[in-house]
């Protein structure tokens, strides 16, 4: 995977409620963005490679279900996410 564990530890502290927290939906939610953003940047110039496709699709569907958990959990959280502009999220 092409990032470390301080750019991890950095997503964790931005999304999360601290550096450690790696388990809040938020910050879940914002380790999948990176990580599409970052395989679909792959795909645009490898369009054959299929595991990465399937891949990338798994992703994106782990991220609609933490965002469905989080919208019937808290809305609120939820509408702070998405109005985050830099994890790319549309709704």
């Amino acid at each position: 995977m092409h990032l470390n564990s301080e750019e991890k530890a950095e997503i964790f502290e931005k999304y999360g409620k601290s550096k450690t927290d790696t388990g809040s939906p938020e910050a879940q939610i914002a380790l999948f963005s990176v990580r599409i953003a970052h395989l679909t940047e792959h795909l645009k110039s490898n369009h054959k490679d299929y595991t990465t496709a399937r891949a990338l699709k798994a992703l994106v569907g782990k991220r609609r279900r933490l965002l469905d958990y989080l919208i019937k959990t808290d809305i609120n959280r939820y509408r702070a996410l998405i109005a985050k502009k830099e994890l790319g999220i549309r709704k």
